[in-house]
């Protein structure tokens, strides 16, 4: 297929548009089923580089759930523990979750609200038990290298037949040089084909200088998902998976706040308080995460006193303290941080130490990189200076 025209751009009203190679050659996906959209493919295109270099980095399988070309989590194919499968909502599968499928429940599992309507992309083979929770998620789509027949039969049924599958081609080595076009004019630059390796975090600049291989491999996946993420951005991973993706900010500690948020309320999912919540029968997951955003917010009791409560739990679930929450918090432990430039501040660091951030991982180079190292130091972070800026437009 040379190329292949589009609804619309990225409004109704950017008509034409098309998809195609500037060289004239096939473009490298093929759709199996319903019709890609142009963010869609920015998505698809964006996330298939995410885990690709995911697996290349950590040897295991990966998923991304993109929306709105950030991706809104990312992980590796590791295990999935009792409490994981209950706050990601998969728990009542009868499957036997394989890394591919266990990567996939991690990766939407993370930031669910952030998740829905979400584009997928997989590092390897689409299997059944992958595609069965595919199946009940609210998604738009998917790239995969392949589908195994059942998986593709099972997803060819989402959205009344319309569920949009592409089909990559593992080959395809884009050229080196890339273009893009605005307000008339083309801009080029250099593909960033960077590769992050064991290499890239050798440069620790701080006193601790112990760096776990888990650790270096969270920082190995939050480098690559900043890679692809809107900037300015921020990423927090633990055991393989983001847990807070703060994205296209225009102020760093916006980014780390934003992130950090995320990382506490994925943290705060997995207490006691919130896995017995009791709801009423037949409320859905989109519905009960939101439930579950609302509780765990700042004013989440005043607006279920409100009467909210009454359409969505059993029994009227006792207050979730702000003190309650942050002796909570302050039990995670073991986090890693990425961000795509230079901390400008010691303010990030302090912000990242709240939500357990033991490692860090950022270029370096601000004139304020002694106050950054020295609020590191104080907290027993390991820090490394990549030297590379990750900005992603």
């Amino acid at each position: 297929m040379k190329e292949f025209e589009l609804k619309y751009g990225c409004n109704p009203n950017q008509k034409p548009s098309r998809v195609f190679c500037a060289d004239g050659g096939d473009l490298p996906l093929t759709i199996l089923n319903g019709r890609p959209g142009y963010i869609n493919l920015l998505d698809a295109l964006n996330g298939w580089q995410l885990v690709t270099e995911l697996k290349r980095a950590t040897g295991d399988c990966a998923a991304t759930s993109f929306k709105h070309v950030s991706p809104a989590g990312a992980a590796i194919g590791l295990p999935l523990s009792e409490v994981e499968k209950r706050i990601y909502f998969v728990d009542d599968l009868d499957i036997e979750f394989t890394p591919l499928a266990a990567a996939y429940a991690r990766a939407r599992g993370a930031d669910r609200m952030s998740s829905f309507g979400d584009f997928i992309a997989l590092s390897d083979r689409c299997d059944k038990a992958t595609a069965a929770i595919i199946k009940r998620e609210v998604s738009d789509g998917i790239i995969a290298p392949g589908y195994d027949p059942e998986a593709l039969e099972i997803l060819k049924g989402k959205k009344k037949g319309n569920y949009c599958i592409l089909q990559m081609d593992e080959g395809y080595q884009p050229p080196k040089l890339e273009h893009k076009d605005v307000f008339g004019i083309t801009f080029e630059q250099g593909r960033n084909d960077l590769v992050i390796d064991d290499a890239f975090f050798s440069n620790v600049v701080t006193k601790e200088k112990t760096l776990p291989p888990q650790a270096q491999k969270d920082l190995a996946i939050a480098t690559i998902t900043l890679k692809y993420t809107q900037s300015n951005s921020v990423c927090f991973v633990k055991n393989g998976q983001a847990i807070g993706v703060g994205a296209g900010q225009q102020s760093r500690i916006h980014c780390t706040r934003l992130a950090g948020q995320k990382s506490d309320n994925w943290w705060l999912r997995q207490s006691e308080k919130v896995l017995n919540l009791d709801f009423i029968d037949g409320i859905g997951r989109a519905d009960r995460d939101n439930a579950i955003d609302l509780y765990i917010g700042e004013d989440a009791y005043d607006v279920l006193a409100e009467g909210a409560w009454q359409r969505i739990f059993q029994t009227k679930p006792s207050p979730f303290t702000a003190e309650e929450k942050k002796a909570w918090i302050a039990q995670n432990t073991g986090v890693s941080l990425g961000s795509d430039a230079f901390f400008p501040f010691g303010d990030n660091i302090e912000r990242a130490h709240r939500s357990g951030v033991a490692y860090v991982a950022e270029p370096g180079g601000s004139v304020r990189d002694e106050q950054v190292i020295e609020t590191c130091d104080k907290y027993g972070m390991v820090m490394c200076f990549t030297g590379l800026r990750l900005f992603h437009h």
